[in-house]
């Protein structure tokens, strides 16, 4: 049961942390990506990308890193022995 219990809490700690990173990374690129809104497009394009990979960087770290931690608490609560 031990082994059981340690694979569903790893499995839901680490989807938890992949959604989070991939949702930490989409919040992250439309904050940043803000201050390009009023630019004429080509510049703003530009602005775009170069905004894109900062904010995939940051974004997808702090969601990866609470998304497990968080999920390791949720997974761990939901195979608690009674």
């Amino acid at each position: 049961m031990t082994k059981k219990r340690v694979l569903i809490c790893t499995f839901i700690a680490l989807t938890s942390g992949f959604f989070a990173g991939f949702t930490g990374w989409q919040i992250s690129m439309n904050l940043k990506s803000q201050k390009c809104q009023n630019q004429v497009w080509g510049v703003r394009e530009l602005c775009t990308a170069s905004v894109a990979p900062g904010a995939m960087w940051s974004g997808s770290t702090t969601g990866l890193w609470t998304g497990t931690i968080l999920g390791a608490f949720v997974g761990s609560l939901v195979t608690k022995k009674k």
